[in-house]
């Protein structure tokens, strides 16, 4: 893909826009043309990675830097600002999860999206992981026959200590289902190519974090499926600290459907199987991971070569959507909603 794209790059206040960074780079698919820390501390940092920072303001860097893109790596509760006042003069978006913390941040963001024809990215790469490549693709060839429950667990590390203290600053992180659940969220109907249709149950609450008590790292959730199925799983801040993202739970799904069961988890190599024909589990391996699928899919769309089984805005706005649902349910209890 041509480098054509021009990229200007606000806020680095989670680790994960540094991977957004280097790909555009690495990938040739486009150029950095501007970076923008409003934060001090966090202008120090990037210094030490050497990083070197071209504006304190952001408003300044819309306003003289041309550039295609806005890629964002703020805190979480002022992304839908910066992504709607990004949008707002002509440039396509793309985020580190989640986009924003509101059903009406989004609807501003989608209804940009349609009114200026802008692409929405997202940085949700758990779909371009081989083993889940490989289980959808079991999925589509029937080896599960229909899909009527799936069950799932994301539990991250807390790290508290080491995780950016704007995470436990009140008004600022947004909800735990928002931040992680969104990544189930998108990918239950990628792999199964079933629709959700309802949050049934969502819940959050403070667990082991005590000395912040309006932080929310319990977060658990359950969903309805278009065939009537069900999808639900935990997705707390309450995995080892020490082993977190080691071990096997670390984004495990459980496929049951009606002509067998499947499972895989985002540290093996391989999809087991137990249908109804062999006596022993059936092992898949894992197919090639998508490196860097999601930006792919992006420019690939803004070049108006959308991949439609892929990330496209339509599927990172539902995403977002359904995930702000399940987290507005799990905030006022109150549920079953319609999405």
């Amino acid at each position: 893909m041509a480098g054509s794209l021009r990229f200007a790059f606000v806020g680095f206040r989670h680790g994960h826009i540094f991977s957004l960074f280097h790909h555009v780079v690495e990938h040739s698919v486009g150029r950095i043309v501007g970076i923008c820390e409003e934060d001090p501390v966090a202008r120090e940092q990037l210094n030490d990675r050497g990083i070197s920072v071209t504006h304190t303001s952001y408003e300044d860097m819309l306003q003289s830097v041309e550039c295609d893109v806005i890629a964002c790596g703020d805190y979480y509760s002022i992304r839908g600002a910066r992504l709607t006042r990004a949008m707002e003069t002509g440039h396509h978006v793309i985020s580190d999860k989640p986009l924003c913390t509101s059903l009406e941040e989004l609807a501003i963001i989608r209804s940009l999206s349609l009114e200026k024809s802008l692409c929405v990215g997202c940085m949700l790469d758990l779909s371009a992981s081989g083993v889940f490549l490989r289980l959808k693709e079991l999925v589509e060839d029937g080896r599960l026959g229909e899909v009527h429950s799936i069950v799932f667990l994301g539990q991250h590390p807390l790290l508290y200590g080491k995780r950016a203290g704007w995470y436990f600053e009140p008004g600022k992180h947004g909800g735990t289902i928002n931040d992680i659940g969104i990544h189930a969220i998108d990918i239950i109907p990628f792999m199964t190519g079933r629709r959700i249709v309802e949050v049934t149950a969502a819940r959050v609450w403070n667990a082991k974090c005590k000395a912040h008590p309006h932080f929310q790292d319990g977060a658990a959730f359950m969903l309805k499926l278009d065939n009537n199925g069900t999808a639900m799983g935990d997705v707390s801040y309450l995995s080892s600290d020490r082993h977190g993202y080691t071990m096997p739970g670390y984004w495990r799904f459980t496929l049951a459907g009606s002509e067998g069961v499947a499972e895989a988890s985002c540290t093996q190599d391989k999809v087991l199987l137990w249908d109804h024909v062999s006596p022993e589990p059936v092992i898949e391996t894992a197919l090639l991971s998508r490196s860097a699928a999601y930006l792919e899919d992006f420019c690939a769309e803004i070049k108006g070569a959308p991949n439609l089984k892929g990330l496209t805005t339509h599927r990172v706005l539902e995403s977002s959507r359904i995930a702000l649902l399940a987290q507005k349910a799990a905030d006022d209890g109150v549920f079953p909603q319609s999405v």
